[in-house]
């Protein structure tokens, strides 16, 4: 192990130690599994401190590329490349050929978020399905969280007892503010306010902007829970279709200028369901249009931690007249059951929203916002991140090579930079429902793409990537089966209906 070391270099030492690593296992001179040498042996045969070795290693471990195993050291992780080209379409894992047909939906109601919701809790207390419907992340690093949960509920309980601020406890909205500075986002504790994860803040702000009857814009297809809380205030939807670079900009004009909707509801960064991030061009664009037309945006953005990249500014961070409002959460990245979610509200929306706030639940659980505030002054929560990143990466590619090698020609997927999920986009021709009900007696849940229209869309599927390796393999075959079958059926029936065709 011939490390050379530069003592005068403006490079820490850890950080030399740090680079050396990562290019032999990124070049594959190291191989998965492979033992590092123990943190004495090194700072032995190197001479550094101990200190460190555990510097550098923790590093590596952070970046998901070794991975510590109690008493006995550490080891080379699995790293799949995001750089990898798909087999035999000769398609980069950067690129998509997601190009559906732009096609507004003017609302129809009928969103299906509480049935999948239900499905996939309870596909969770089942044995044996593999769950690729949920937008739950799987879980990671819940040992730590524990003793950092004790930790916090340890300290005196006087703030814990009390009812406490509906916007939130103040250091958890300083730790908020420093956090978001480095997603480019520059935001006060007085304009952040701490909701039970991104849905009450998406409640909340389409209750504050909204009545009956008023236009709201989506993307089409988009997050069915936001359908069904604007389906629930009688609100009337637009669906602007979404391209491989966002929501369609021409296509937005012109129903800002004829409906004046009153809320634009956008994700901008890895979108629930497609996966996309649009560019900075885009959302500076959709935000021109927004001012022009005066029409306030909610920017949803609960999958932005989970980048595999450094990600673009969010639209909240552009925005100089307080036309937007930012919803995020910790149930993507930490702990779903802890309920912490946070939006930043700017001017003189924000005391109307910490009312609306004070009167919907007077405030989020103190003992989660303990928790979430505890685990943020741990320092530990840009590792788990890393950590967290990087299996979804691994996971995703995974699934990228088992869509390559299972499904039809004729489906085609987009190819999201990080978050939870894929979107798969099937021809007209093929029953999405029947698809999904077949796959459900083979013990694999899907989400049917229909729930994600606020009316009738393309037949497609929101498929999680966030499971292990050996379980994508297995779901996405049985997928890939029933889709070449229902292909053969298909093209059978066409066969069929031209054969009856009479002769011109």
């Amino acid at each position: 192990m011939n490390i050379v070391l530069s003592r005068h270099s403006s490079q820490p030492v850890y950080q030399q130690i740090h680079n050396h690593f990562s290019r032999l296992i990124k070049s594959g001179k190291l191989t998965p599994g492979q033992k590092l040498p123990s943190i004495r042996t090194l700072s032995q045969r190197i001479r550094v401190n101990k200190l460190t070795i555990i510097q550098a290693y923790s590093y590596l471990e952070a970046d998901g590329l070794i991975y510590a195993r109690q008493g006995a050291g550490y080891f080379v992780n699995r790293v799949v490349a995001s750089d990898l080209t798909l087999r035999s379409r000769n398609i980069s894992y950067t690129e998509s050929h997601f190009a559906p047909a732009q096609k507004v939906i003017i609302s129809e109601g009928g969103s299906s978020f509480f049935e999948q919701y239900i499905a996939s809790l309870q596909a969770q207390h089942t044995t044996g399905i593999i769950d690729f419907s949920s937008g739950f992340p799987r879980s990671h690093g819940v040992d730590n969280l524990q003793k950092i949960a004790k930790r916090a509920l340890a300290k005196p309980l006087d703030n814990l007892f009390r009812y406490d601020f509906p916007e939130g406890q103040l250091i958890l909205r300083q730790q908020i503010c420093q956090m978001l500075l480095q997603q480019g986002l520059e935001v006060l504790p007085e304009e952040l306010i701490i909701t039970s994860g991104s849905e009450q803040g998406i409640s909340l702000t389409i209750n504050y902007y909204l009545q009956r009857g008023d236009w709201a814009i989506v993307e089409t297809p988009t997050y069915h829970g936001a359908l069904s809380i604007l389906e629930n205030i009688g609100a009337k939807v637009i669906g602007i279709p979404m391209t491989g670079a966002g929501m369609n900009l021409e296509l937005l004009e012109q129903y800002l200028k004829s409906h004046r909707p009153k809320l634009i509801y956008t994700i901008s960064t890895l979108h629930n369901p497609t996966g996309i991030t649009t560019s900075l061009t885009h959302r500076q664009e959709l935000l021109r249009l927004a001012q022009q037309y005066e029409c306030p945006i909610l920017e949803d953005n609960a999958y932005e931690g989970l980048n595999f990249d450094k990600g673009t500014a969010p639209i909240k961070a552009l925005d100089n007249n307080n036309l937007v409002t930012y919803i995020s959460t910790f149930s993507k990245t930490l702990m779903p059951g802890l309920r912490v979610g946070y939006m930043v509200v700017t001017g003189k929306h924000y005391r109307e929203l910490v009312k609306q706030k004070a009167l919907h639940d007077m405030h989020v659980s103190t003992v989660s916002q303990a928790i979430v505030s505890e685990y943020l002054a741990s320092g530990q929560f840009r590792r788990h991140l890393n950590r967290l990143q990087t299996h979804n990466l691994q996971s995703r590619n995974a699934m990228l090579q088992a869509l390559e090698s299972y499904f039809p020609e004729a489906v085609t997927w987009t190819i999201p930079k990080g978050g939870l999920f894929l979107w798969a986009h099937l021809p007209d021709s093929f029953p999405i429902q029947a698809i999904c009900k077949e796959a459900l007696a083979q013990n694999i849940l899907v989400a049917n793409g229909a729930a994600f229209f606020p009316g009738v869309g393309y037949p497609a599927m929101r498929l999680n990537f966030s499971h292990n390796i050996e379980q994508i393999e297995i779901g996405i075959k049985t997928l890939g089966n029933l889709l070449k079958k229902y292909s053969s059926l298909v093209a059978q029936a066409s066969l069929v209906a031209q054969a009856g065709k009479p002769v011109q």
